[in-house]
């Protein structure tokens, strides 16, 4: 056994002994990218502390506290760049855009294989929220929260700004009329927290519809439908309405270690650490992808 900075590494011999299987075996599931493992010099090395949590991921549970196969689709929050990714990465992973807290939910119950979240404390602009939220859940005994980008979340106006709103205290002044996400969708958590730190409230405005996904309140802004709401840099850009940024938020996947082993999130998150991903950042716009596809937080 090797020691590296506190990390025990196993040779393929004895992670074979220490996981009771035959080396055989053991290069068939490295082949396969189903155990955690690093090549050293042309030698395979088992860090031991991962394979802890590998065993504990697939260990069998009760029926209903752990879906054995959940269904291939990641929920949660809509982004243009994760839908971008998960077709480009040829995942199988389908898109279920419900927002953060809804997607959080279903991935929970073991409904979808992965949830896009970015979730915000009204009291604490600062509070690294993704992370307070997942580390403090008893269920996610064998979860990982994976960085996928920071982006700029802001305010969504007509072209031109015809209002000529910087805050929502303008906005509310100028009788700007508001489209809003649904109750525990990430924007929305964002926008209360705004009103929070402004003084305001939600029956301050003329609240016009409220929009499943940050694309749909874009559309409603262009269409005149609505004259304020809360979305993306990249959002704005693509339906050509114009974007004042407000925040600068964490974009995350939670997911079960055992699948974040398997070859469909395997393959997106190969294609997050690519060079063509950061491209794509960069065409999108307002999203820092430096920190894409590392460890945030594990279980």
């Amino acid at each position: 056994m090797h020691t590296t900075k506190g990390m025990q590494l196993l040779t393929t011999s004895e992670a074979a002994v220490y996981l009771r299987i035959k080396e055989r075996k053991l290069y068939e599931l490295v082949a396969e990218g189903a155990v955690p493992c690093t090549k050293v010099t042309g030698k395979w090395l088992f860090p031991r502390g991962d394979l802890d949590r590998w065993l504990l991921a697939g260990m069998a549970r009760p029926f209903g506290i752990v879906p054995a196969e959940p269904p291939a689709v990641v929920g949660g929050s809509h982004d243009p760049l994760l839908q971008w990714a998960l077709v480009e990465s040829r995942s199988g992973l389908a898109m279920l855009p419900e927002g953060s807290e809804a997607g959080y939910r279903r991935f929970l119950l073991g409904e979808v294989v992965a949830a896009a979240i970015h979730f915000h404390d009204l009291a604490d602009a600062s509070a690294d929220s993704n992370v307070a939220i997942v580390s403090a859940e008893p269920g996610l005994f064998d979860a990982v929260l994976i960085g996928f980008a920071a982006r700029e979340q802001g305010l969504l106006v007509a072209a031109g700004n015809p209002l000529a709103l910087t805050c929502l205290g303008d906005a509310c002044a100028r009788k700007a009329r508001l489209a809003q996400r649904p109750d525990g969708a990430g924007a929305q958590q964002l926008l209360l927290a705004m009103l929070a730190r402004e003084g305001l409230s939600l029956a301050a405005f003329e609240t016009t519809l409220v929009a499943p996904t940050g694309p749909d309140i874009a559309q409603a802004i262009r269409a005149g439908h609505a004259d304020v709401g809360i979305a993306t840099r990249a959002v704005a850009a693509a339906a050509g309405v114009d974007f004042v940024p407000v925040a600068l938020e964490r974009f995350d996947l939670v997911m079960r270690q055992r699948d974040s082993y398997r070859p469909p999130l395997q393959r997106l998150l190969a294609l997050v650490r690519s060079p063509a991903f950061a491209v794509r950042a960069r065409e999108l716009g307002g999203l820092d992808v430096s920190g894409a596809a590392q460890v945030r937080w594990v279980a």
